[in-house]
């Protein structure tokens, strides 16, 4: 099972409840291509093959153009890919667990690389931006379905 890097110069944990089953949380964000329709920081994706550890997928996330690899999938709990984009190495977790009888969802990233080391803080306060706006959008999305 992927973990993120503990060790990386750019790390970011974030959590959020969601009143929703882990079921439906587990759906949207597994649907990878229709991470656009609920996540405005996403412009495109678009899986290249079946949902599972070993398939690669392209997205756009701003004005980047990223290629992941999905690792782990583990339905309703996890799912990981990693990626690689400007000499980051990416790895990027979700966790869903039920904590008293609460939906509580868990992503975390981390980015290792010249790159990251050169530009720490700029890009740790960008990734912790983009994580919890895609957990705020993503419990928009659930709590609607």
């Amino acid at each position: 099972m992927v973990s993120v890097n503990d060790e990386a110069p750019v790390l970011v944990k974030a959590e959020i409840e969601i009143d929703a089953d882990p079921e439906t949380v587990w759906n949207i964000i597994a649907d990878i291509e229709s991470w656009p329709r609920w996540n405005p920081d996403v412009k495109s994706a678009r899986l290249q093959g079946e949902f599972r550890p070993g398939t690669q997928f392209l997205w756009k996330a701003g004005p980047a153009k990223i290629t992941s690899l999905i690792q782990d999938v583990d339905p309703p709990h996890t799912l990981a890919w990693t990626g690689k984009i400007m000499g980051i190495n990416a790895i990027h977790v979700w966790d869903i667990q039920v904590v008293d009888d609460k939906t509580v969802v868990r992503t975390e990233e981390s980015w290792d690389g010249l790159m990251s080391s050169a530009m720490h803080d700029q890009l740790e306060e960008m990734l912790e931006k983009s994580l919890y706006s895609a957990l705020n959008n993503l419990k928009t999305e659930c709590e609607r379905v």
